[in-house]
């Protein structure tokens, strides 16, 4: 009689590696397969599974080197546990990814062999992984999306940046009236990024030009470094020193903080990679597309810049990052429109900007964003909102209930995938 060999694992971009792992551990016995659910993938590893679990049991019965499979019911890296129980198996097979003490002592105690494969592709074939798969398709999908110009393309696997609070402080004329936080997430490039819309383009074509087709694998903090001062080397004509906090959301993956005190560059930076705060916050944010910024837009006229003013803002960042790790939803939501309510005192110029006018005939005009605002702060489920960067223009990034309950009746939306590490 054939021993019962066992095998766990997620198998949501199912491929060719898969199968001859399969392959490779059915020539021990006779296969059993224990597979990810669903709530277990979202709660480990922080996000969604682009297969139901339903279809991925499926698939995965459908390979003629599985005996058969089930779905796992426990939780965590051991979810597989309860199924042992079902299945009974003489053998656990990991690959060389997959294996830890924990397993290894699992076996022990209930006398199972315990079996480390190296990781192969079948003959022929080129290595996989769910990771590389994934990698190579967002590539794909990005370099093939429409642009009006070449550039954009260049450009397209470059992270962007969408700041949560506390932004303006990371110019000198703001913080040296109060120091304070600057929040950011780096977010993968899953939708255009177009043009004059408050996602930090002219700071991704900065980076274009010194890497075309992706960030260095280098320390993000150096990097965001070298592309700040590349960005404002000293022969630029207009004299405006970009603000740091573009650099760095775009070049430190997760969630980042920065603490500004009079200087361009911040005296501290503070990181969370923690998958399950970054998962929290892509379920509660998402973009709302507005018109770009118009040509000649200045959202600096009129600003009015005060201590008080400035407090607010640092005050409200601060209480900003700690809703977001507590998973604080009213609280985040909160501190968010205080971040906003506190930028658009110093300048309402981000919601009523000025249209500078092109001849000396033609007077200045000014635009509203505000009935776009007043629009979609109404709509059920909002909590929060804010308009990207300077604003002037560009999307609001809002704070909802639930992301996939606000896109399904909104689908003009857009959700945002923050980059891990």
């Amino acid at each position: 009689m054939p021993k019962k060999v066992f095998v766990s694992g997620c198998y949501d971009l199912l491929h060719s590696g898969h199968v001859e792992f399969f392959r490779q551990a059915a020539e021990y016995g006779d296969l059993y397969v224990g597979i990810g659910s669903d709530a277990t993938i979202e709660d480990y590893k922080g996000h969604k599974t682009l297969f139901p679990e339903q279809e991925r049991l499926f698939m995965v019965k459908a390979i003629r080197y599985v005996k058969d499979a089930y779905i796992n019911s426990g939780s965590g890296v051991m979810d597989f546990v309860p199924t042992l129980d079902i299945v009974r198996p003489d053998i656990l097979i990991v690959n060389a990814e997959g294996g830890n003490e924990d397993k290894r002592r699992l076996c022990e105690q209930r006398g199972m062999e315990y079996i480390v494969l190296e990781r192969k592709p079948a003959d022929g074939l080129e290595a996989r992984s769910s990771s590389g798969l994934k990698k190579q398709l967002s590539a794909k999908e990005a370099s093939e999306r429409p642009s009006s110009d070449s550039q954009k393309t260049r450009i397209c696997n470059i992270p962007t940046r969408v700041d949560l609070a506390g932004t303006w402080i990371d110019q000198p004329y703001i913080s040296r009236f109060h120091p304070g936080w600057a929040i950011t997430v780096s977010v993968l490039p899953t939708f255009e990024i177009r043009d004059f819309c408050g996602l930090s383009t002219s700071t991704r074509k900065a980076i274009c030009r010194i890497w075309p087709l992706e960030l260095p694998k280098m320390d993000p903090e150096t990097t965001a470094r070298l592309i700040f001062c590349f960005e404002n080397a000293p022969e630029r004509q207009n004299g405006f020193v970009s603000g740091a906090q573009d650099a760095i959301g775009i070049c430190i993956p997760g969630l980042c903080r920065h603490y500004y005190n009079d200087h361009y560059w911040p005296e501290k930076i503070e990181i969370c990679s923690e998958s399950g705060v970054l998962w929290w916050l892509e379920q509660h944010l998402c973009l709302i597309p507005l018109a770009p910024r118009p040509k000649g837009c200045s959202v600096v006229e009129e600003k009015d810049i005060t201590l008080p003013k400035v407090k607010a803002l640092a005050d409200a960042s601060d209480r900003c990052w700690h809703a977001i790790l507590a998973k604080n939803l009213d609280g985040f939501a909160a501190a968010y429109r205080d971040s906003f309510e506190a930028q658009t005192a110093m300048f309402p110029g981000m919601v009523t900007p000025a249209i500078i006018a092109e001849g000396e005939n033609t007077p200045a005009r000014k635009i509203s964003l505000q009935p776009d605002i007043d629009r979609w702060s109404a709509e059920d489920g909002v909590l929060a909102w804010k308009l990207t960067g300077a604003g002037g223009g560009g999307y609001l990034a809002m704070v909802v209930r639930d992301t996939s309950e606000f896109m399904a009746a909104h689908p003009e939306a857009t959700e945002i995938h923050i980059r891990r590490n």
